[in-house]
């Protein structure tokens, strides 16, 4: 696969998974129930949090300013939400903390 193919692949599953825009994203982070979910980071934030930064950040991008860096962050986030999202808990999930881990990469399994 030509690293012009790995790098369309990545971006179109990156635009698949990530489903909220930069500004819902923005949004969301503000809230404490994202604060609340997922893994600390060892620096107070967690992990899907800083995640979600980095996140709008390539959200805010040109494909041609896409870096290195944002590529490795787009199959980071595929494989965290691939992975999550086949975890998903029986019964009502709009108030869980699955979901909400999932929104800090991005993903409202809801939408």
């Amino acid at each position: 696969m030509s690293t012009s193919t790995a790098k369309s692949d990545i971006q179109a599953e990156f635009k698949k998974d990530v489903n909220m825009t930069a500004s819902e994203l923005e949004h969301w982070l503000k809230t404490d129930e994202s604060k609340s979910a997922g893994q600390d980071s060892g620096s107070g934030e967690s992990i899907g949090h800083q995640s979600g930064e980095h996140i709008i950040r390539i959200l805010h991008k040109k494909k041609a300013d896409i870096t290195p860096d944002d590529e490795a962050h787009m199959h980071k986030v595929h494989a965290y939400v691939s992975r999550h999202s086949a975890q998903r808990p029986h019964g009502d999930v709009a108030h869980s903390r699955w979901r909400y881990s999932l929104m800090n990469w991005g993903h409202d399994p809801l939408k």
